[in-house]
């Protein structure tokens, strides 16, 4: 299947198979392109930056820490967030990683609108924003030109997380979510197969 739901698993056995599907698709060009569906066990992570200050005291924080290749300050991952990774060659995209990150977003603001929470972009900013607040963080990696990590979506259940750093290095964000912004009934699976079904109907993100 091109899009699977993984359910809950730990951020390095999703790591461990984003490099494993990658690695392949880098070596076949006619591979499709797959999207990992799946909800974290408590973490923090942060790109390679010479810059830590968005994590604050790395020794206090209350999950582990994960340093990936992907561009982006500080965030957390955990229950009640879909996290969605696809993994999307982008050779045969014209190698344009600034597009591939609009496309992301466009895709992360039309499956809040399926749930009928209106979001947008902000001028300079990556995710998706509900007015001030946001609620789809977004981080890229390439190997290869194959693209790794990608977008988490705070659907429902604590933020908590959130507050022991300075998310995606902005100062005052007030994160929110799906259930903070009126959903009701939601949770993470349902979510995640209203993802499936966008990326299977649009045949790739």
């Amino acid at each position: 299947m091109s899009a699977r739901w993984l359910g809950r698993i730990s951020y390095e056995a999703a790591m461990a198979l984003q490099v494993e599907i990658a690695g392949r698709k880098a070596e076949v060009p006619d591979a499709p392109d797959e999207l990992l569906l799946l909800e974290h066990d408590p973490v923090f992570t942060i790109g390679r930056t010479p810059d830590l200050s968005s994590l604050g005291d790395p020794r206090a924080l209350p999950a582990p820490l994960v340093t990936i290749n992907r561009g982006g300050q500080a965030t957390w991952h955990g229950p009640g967030q879909l996290v969605a990774y696809p993994l999307v060659d982008l050779r045969r995209r014209g190698s344009d990683l600034h597009r591939y990150l609009r496309d992301v977003e466009e895709f992360a603001i039309g499956l809040c609108a399926g749930f009928g929470v209106a979001t947008t972009r902000r001028e300079g900013l990556t995710g998706a924003w509900v007015g001030e607040r946001k609620i789809v963080s977004i981080g890229v990696g390439v190997r290869r030109w194959i693209t790794m990590h990608g977008f988490a979506l705070n659907v429902c259940g604590p933020l908590d997380g959130f507050d022991h750093i300075t998310p995606c290095g902005l100062g005052g964000v007030t994160m929110t979510s799906l259930e903070r912004e009126g959903v009701q009934g939601v949770d993470v699976g349902k979510v995640a197969a209203m993802a499936a079904d966008l990326w299977e109907r649009n045949g790739s993100i």
